[in-house]
Formats: structure tokens, C-alpha cells, sequence
């Protein structure tokens, strides 16, 4: 009975920690939730669980080391934020990108199995999307959170976003046949360059600009690194 509340208490106190740690993860990438988007945000949701789950009930491993271990994990995953959110290298390795694996009606087969996609997969996330027939498709997007994004004949083009905080998504420019010169002299037709903006919607071939603010913190950032 001695030995019960000092061991529960130590448990009780790594839980309210690990609370913290992942309340403090969420206001800190900005989420509002833990709900995965890529395959980082569900790897790092698995980390963090294991982490906290195993160290919660390991008597080895006190308070302190506990605390160094979140922080040190924290770093690890804002590190990767800030990698992925200003080169282009770590933001395709990291996120990947969309695939489309229906195109005027026909099953791109190669892109379905290059990302794992099976016949059976394929066809419950065309019915959920309420399409039977593969025919009926003008284009199947899968997201990088494994959605995928049907339209069909007759329905608006899919909206593609062609900068993302300041950086050009190759991809969406090889979907509509253009190439970076082009979308250069987009933005700057508005007034702008790529670094300054945070996102470039185009569809039906008009280019929408979402510049950053100025008073922005990843703004300035980015004219810092400039000069």
C-alpha cells in the first residue's frame, strides 16, 4: 500500500505531461486538431502515442527525461514543418503529391498500383462518391490523406493549387500543360512573385492569387531569406 500512491501519482503526473505535450503540439502546428492530412502527420501521431504510452508506465524513466524526450520530439517535428514549408525537396519527400488514377473515363492502371491502389479499393471510393461506372469519370484525384476527389462529365474542373506558401507545385502545372515561366509571368501579370504568395488557385484557366500579408511572420521570413 506504501508503494501504491507514490507509483500511480508518478503515472498520474507523465499523463497530465503527455496532456500538455499534445495540446501544446496541436495550438503549435496550428491544427486545432491531430486529425492526419499526409503520411507525417500520421506518423506523427504514432510517435507521439508511443512516446507517451510507453513511457507513462516505465518506472525507469523519471519525470525529467520524460519532459526532454516531448521536447526533444517537438523540436524534431517543427524542424520537419519548417523544412517542408521552404524547400520543395523536403515538401515532396515529406508530403508527396496528388495522383490521378482516372482520366476521361479510363483507369490509369500504372498510377493505381505505383500507390497501392487496388481494382476493389478503387471502385468503393468511386461508389461512395456515387459513381458506378469508371466511363462516368472526367477525372479521379487521390489526395495525399488517401480521399479521393471525383468529378464527373459535365461537372466543374477540379480546382488545382498551382503555389503553396511561396513554393510552385510542379504537379499541378504538368495537369494543365504549363510550365514555370508561365505561371512566373501569371503572378507577376498581378503584381506579385512566387515568394510572396501563399496560394495560387487556377481553374478554367484563370490564376486566383492569395498573397501573404505583410505583417505576416512567415512573410517576413521569407523576404529575410531573399535578401
Amino acid at each position: 500500500m506504501t508503494d501504491f500512491i507514490p507509483m500511480y501519482g508518478m503515472v498520474f503526473a507523465k499523463l497530465g505531461i503527455g496532456l500538455l505535450a499534445i495540446i501544446l503540439q496541436i495550438n503549435v502546428m496550428g491544427k486545432g486538431n491531430l486529425a492526419p492530412t499526409s503520411a507525417q502527420d500520421q506518423l506523427q501521431n504514432y510517435v507521439l502515442g508511443g512516446i507517451i504510452g510507453a513511457i507513462i508506465y516505465n518506472p525507469a524513466i523519471g519525470i525529467v527525461q520524460f519532459i526532454l524526450v516531448l521536447i526533444l520530439w517537438t523540436i524534431l517535428v517543427m524542424t520537419i514543418k519548417f523544412l517542408k514549408g521552404n524547400f520543395r525537396f523536403f515538401k515532396k519527400i515529406l508530403d508527396g503529391h496528388p495522383a490521378i488514377l482516372v482520366e476521361n473515363g479510363v483507369i490509369l492502371t500504372d498510377q493505381c498500383m505505383r500507390f497501392g491502389m487496388q481494382a476493389a479499393e478503387l471502385k468503393m471510393k468511386l461508389r461512395a462518391a456515387g459513381v458506378l461506372r469508371a466511363k462516368d469519370v472526367k477525372r479521379a484525384i487521390l489526395e495525399q490523406n488517401g480521399q479521393l476527389k471525383v468529378v464527373k462529365f459535365g461537372e466543374e474542373n477540379v480546382l488545382l493549387d498551382l503555389v503553396t506558401d511561396g513554393q510552385i507545385n510542379p504537379y499541378a502545372l504538368d495537369l494543365i500543360n504549363k510550365d514555370e515561366e508561365w505561371l512566373v509571368a501569371e503572378v507577376a501579370k498581378q503584381g506579385y512573385t512566387i515568394k510572396q504568395v501563399y496560394v495560387a488557385e487556377y481553374m478554367d484557366g484563370h490564376v486566383d492569387i492569395y498573397p501573404f500579408e505583410e505583417n505576416s511572420g512567415l512573410s517576413i521570413f521569407k523576404k529575410q531569406t531573399k535578401e
